[in-house]
């Protein structure tokens, strides 16, 4: 009775524990897949889209479930400009799953990042509730490539999120329509300790930015600290 006492009290550390480590290695991953897509010269993301988005969503490590036909499915985080018209830093970063049936992944299980910005504020706060239909509940569009690129069009700016994948090196626009997205309020607990969704974490600031997702935050303040 002593040592089973004894192993249910380890596992009461060391579970939360890992669970906590397993978020932050998230957020790690998802900073080093938007430091490398704003880093691209002349291929990544326009830096005049970055500085009018309300929000980034950063999803590393998206997998194909199933052989040809199947359903996809990641985590990632998002972190939205703080303040109540969405023109303040950077907020600290809630957890988000991204679900549907393709994402235009390759065949044989290879990896997607994505990265999604969120234009406006109707968009931001879309996908602040339970679950959000992209293309559906919020208008999602492929994103434009290239710092030369004109952000102009009648896509960009009637789209309420944009997004973009990178695969094998390759960096693109893609339409996520036909996904879902919905705050992963399981993950938000591991790392905060507590039961927090994305709305109390960005809008509320009901927590301040984690160790962990200072890197990513702290990128995203110095790539773009103003809401042009």
């Amino acid at each position: 009775m002593k040592r089973l006492l004894s192993v249910v009290l380890c596992l009461c550390f060391v579970l939360p524990a890992f669970a906590q480590q397993k978020e932050a290695d998230r957020l790690h991953d998802s900073y080093s897949v938007l430091k490398a897509v704003v880093g691209m010269p002349d291929k990544g993301i326009p830096r005049d889209l970055l500085n009018k988005a309300d929000c980034v969503i950063v999803v590393p490590s998206v997998k194909k479930a199933a052989f040809i036909v199947g359903a996809s499915y990641g985590r990632g985080v998002m972190t939205c400009r703080s303040g109540p018209e969405f023109r303040g830093p950077w907020s600290a970063p809630a957890f988000y799953a991204i679900e549907g049936g393709s994402f235009g992944l390759q065949i044989g299980g290879q990896a997607t990042d994505f990265v999604l910005l969120v234009m406006n504020e109707k968009g931001a706060k879309s996908v602040m509730t339970s679950k959000v239909k992209l293309g559906g509940d919020a208008s999602v569009a492929a994103g434009p490539v290239g710092r030369a690129t004109s952000a102009e069009t009648d896509i960009v700016m009637n789209a309420e999120i944009l997004s973009w994948s990178r695969n094998k090196g390759l960096f693109a626009g893609i339409s996520l329509a036909g996904s879902t997205l919905r705050s992963d309020d399981d993950a938000n607990k591991n790392l905060y300790g507590k039961d927090l969704n994305a709305k109390q974490i960005i809008l509320e600031k009901a927590v301040k930015t984690p160790p962990a997702g200072k890197s990513l935050v702290n990128l995203l303040n110095k790539m773009s600290p103003k809401h042009m």
